[in-house]
């Protein structure tokens, strides 16, 4: 392994460490208390306004361990698998933006401290060639999507690869999700293969055009 390569493994295992951390220490609470029937009833304690609490929750799942599904699932069944898909995608787009461009302007120093310019370097080269798919794929994933969004704001991904890249798994994701919880959970593994199958279409599709 080169140096460059071991000191961006160092970088990883410092953001899933940060980003896993908050599951082991606090992630038993927030199961119990945003439980589905949990966290229906505290987003709507804000009457009108839920569906805002329903994206400050996903948003908080940058550093909290919030059960994110649970929380997209809620919202459908609050509103319907069209309005709440919108609201979850919404939620999931603005949480990996902001993961993104909190680590790409203020913890590029913090990063090239632990990993040094050779390890930035190799990170860099990894999100040039396959960061699409690592964003698009890690929104339907446990803990990942913030690990990815901060590696590659870490990374300096480029702006206009991210954002297609993260819309690709964040509006499948968001739908499908919203569907489990309007349809009553009847079928959720048709929802949760289609959040699968769907960014990896969406984004080839999207390659195609940025290639253009």
């Amino acid at each position: 392994m080169t140096d460059g390569s071991r000191s961006l493994s160092i970088l990883i295992f410092v953001v899933l460490t940060g980003v896993i951390a908050p599951f082991v220490i606090w992630g038993a609470h927030f199961d119990a208390a945003l439980s589905l029937e949990g966290a229906r009833k505290w987003m709507e304690s804000y009457g009108a306004w839920a569906w805002a609490a329903g994206i400050v929750l996903l948003i908080a799942d940058i550093v909290l361990p919030v059960p994110s599904t649970v929380v997209m699932s809620a919202l459908g069944w609050m509103y319907g698998w069209w309005v709440g898909g919108l609201i979850c995608a919404a939620g999931s787009m603005l949480s990996g933006i902001l993961a993104y461009a909190s680590c790409r302007w203020l913890g590029r120093g913090a990063a090239r401290w632990i990993a040094g310019e050779d390890g930035l370097r190799k990170g860099e080269e990894i999100f040039e060639k396959r960061g699409g798919w690592l964003v698009a794929l890690s929104r339907w994933m446990p803990v990942l999507p913030e690990a990815v969004a901060c590696l590659a704001g870490l990374s300096n991904m480029r702006w206009r690869v991210f954002l297609p890249a993260l819309a690709c798994g964040s509006v499948p994701t968001g739908f499908a999700f919203a569907a489990i919880g309007h349809v009553g959970q009847s079928e959720p593994g048709w929802a949760i293969a289609l959040s699968c199958i769907v960014p990896v279409l969406l984004w080839l599709g999207a390659v195609r055009l940025l290639k253009r």
